[in-house]
């Protein structure tokens, strides 16, 4: 990198975002569009910024910024979060935040990959499927409230039938977006020919893999966060967990496709088989999600339906 390069840390919130150029001290601007475009005016074309994930919060300063013709860097905040950590950094604020992730991406920007917008459509169905999602979680939420209290009946079913509608509706939303993209109707449609792969988990991976692409299954694996991280020393070798370093959507959703596929015809035996071989029930279903993931991928890149034949004996 040329030494002029010019590393950007943004802290980001609501209402504001905290700004540190490396070896500078931070300065604070609101989360606006007109305070954004102005600040970008002033940043030279060299400069690289650098963000953490924040839900849609840091979403108008990527688009704002890539517009603006940068380098943008979207961070996953575990990341950040254990980097402070090895820092030994002994406070968090808003602006020790947004130095650390100057430092960060000071570091580590040659490893890390540019964030690009997806089209109208990809960014359509992710905001969709996010949003679906919390309104499933809303809904688990309010109807564990109600239990074991006495309530009017007919009261709890109409709010079933009102969160009903809405997801009804969602879901025809999405699946006019996917049918309006030649490329990802298909893929959706061959997507949903998996066993275990249903409406929601399709709509989900067809909007991942159109808008990312990934070299291998196995980069596919490690962006999910379903990839178990060893933990060995010498000859201990410690048990596995899952990195999780990847969008909680997505593992939830493969979660719930393992769990539907170990119940059919086709992966039962398989799931029975890693029951006897001492797994339990979750990371049998962990270990069946993160097949199906690799599965979908092939049949995403081949561009052809699923055949079981091909998935071997431990299937049959």
């Amino acid at each position: 990198m040329q030494p002029s390069t010019l590393f950007v840390g943004v802290d980001i919130s609501k209402a504001e975002l905290v700004i540190c150029i490396a070896g500078q001290r931070p300065c604070s601007i609101a989360n606006d569009a007109a305070s954004i475009r102005a600040w970008l005016r002033t940043a030279p074309a060299h400069a690289l910024i650098a963000m953490e994930s924040t839900g849609r919060y840091h979403a108008l300063l990527a688009q704002l910024a890539y517009q603006a013709g940068l380098q943008v860097y979207v961070l996953n905040a575990r990341d950040v979060f254990f980097y402070a950590r090895a820092l030994g950094t002994r406070a968090k604020t808003d602006a020790v935040d947004a130095v650390v992730i100057a430092r960060y991406l000071e570091q580590h920007h040659a490893h890390l990959h540019p964030w690009h917008p997806g089209s109208a459509t990809q960014q359509q169905l992710q905001e969709l499927l996010v949003r679906r999602a919390q309104v499933v979680a809303h809904r688990t939420a309010l109807t564990q409230a109600f239990v074991g209290v006495q309530i009017d009946g007919a009261q709890l079913a109409g709010l079933n039938a009102a969160f009903q509608a809405l997801l009804k509706s969602i879901d025809a939303q999405v699946q006019r977006l996917i049918d309006s993209d030649a490329r990802m109707a298909r893929g959706y449609r061959l997507l949903l020919t998996i066993t275990g792969i249903g409406p929601q988990s399709g709509a989900l991976l067809t909007t991942l893999f159109s808008r990312l692409e990934f070299a291998n299954a196995d980069a596919l694996v490690g962006y999910s966060g379903l990839d178990p991280r060893p933990n060995d020393s010498g000859t201990r070798h410690g048990r596995r967990r899952l990195s999780k370093k990847g969008p909680a959507l997505l593992r939830r959703q493969m979660w719930l496709a393992g769990f539907s596929a170990s119940r059919s015809k086709l992966f039962a035996p398989w799931y029975q088989t890693l029951r006897a071989k001492g797994f339990a029930s979750t990371e049998a279903i962990v270990i069946m999600g993160r097949k199906l993931l690799r599965v979908a991928f092939a049949v995403w890149k081949s561009d052809q339906a699923f055949d079981s034949q091909k998935l071997g004996p431990k299937s049959a």
